[in-house]
């Protein structure tokens, strides 16, 4: 498994892959460390890729403890416009429902 960390900078460090160099693309499962201003830790597992109109892709991530999602580009950084994070959880909200399979009915 594929961790990054991520400053509350917003840039990613290095990954822990032992490639070194240049960023990989995040893929679904990875998990991005954020480090906080305060000092903790939250750990982001990937759970949605999602490309837009011009092709540029972004990554969701979300932490179960504090229920909370965050939206990064395809190498983990942070983005820094806001509407742009809710326009693509938006987006993704819409394709997980659309994905889901339907409920079942209860008789």
């Amino acid at each position: 498994m594929k961790e990054t960390v991520i400053d509350t900078n917003g840039t990613a460090g290095p990954s822990t892959n032992g490639s070194g160099g240049e960023k990989q693309p995040l893929d679904l499962k990875n998990i991005l460390k954020l480090h906080m201003q305060d000092g903790t830790e939250l750990h982001f597992e990937v759970v949605g890729l999602v490309e837009d109109d011009e092709g540029n892709a972004y990554a969701v991530c979300y932490n179960e403890q504090s229920d909370e999602f965050v939206v990064t580009d395809s190498f983990g950084d942070l983005l820094e416009d806001e509407d742009l994070a809710q326009e693509i959880l938006d987006d993704f909200f819409v394709l997980a429902e659309e994905s889901a399979p339907p409920e079942e009915q209860a008789p």
